[in-house]
């Protein structure tokens, strides 16, 4: 099994979050422990590709674009875009 890259779980966080989702959701979506999590989404809110508030993890309009950019690496095959509620790696 393939570990997944930084991005890739980036792209994944984003994601799971556009519509906006409690930090246990991204858990489990995402396959990662909390702590984990945590370091992402610090580092996603301070690219401001996230924002947290009152314990919900939303994707913002900057993340948004960057998913549209990762999904259009997926067409060239150079990363791998899970599908809805899929797994892959």
């Amino acid at each position: 099994m393939e570990r997944r890259s930084h991005v890739e779980i980036t792209a994944e966080i984003l994601r799971i979050a556009k519509k906006g989702v409690r930090k246990t959701q991204i858990v489990y979506g995402a396959n990662l422990n909390f702590k984990m999590l945590k370091e992402y989404i610090e580092r996603l809110e301070r690219r401001g590709l996230v924002k947290v508030d009152r314990g919900m993890v939303q994707t913002t309009d900057r993340g948004k674009q960057f998913l549209e950019q990762f999904n259009g690496l997926g067409q060239f095959g150079i990363v791998t875009v899970p599908t809805r509620g899929a797994v892959t790696r």
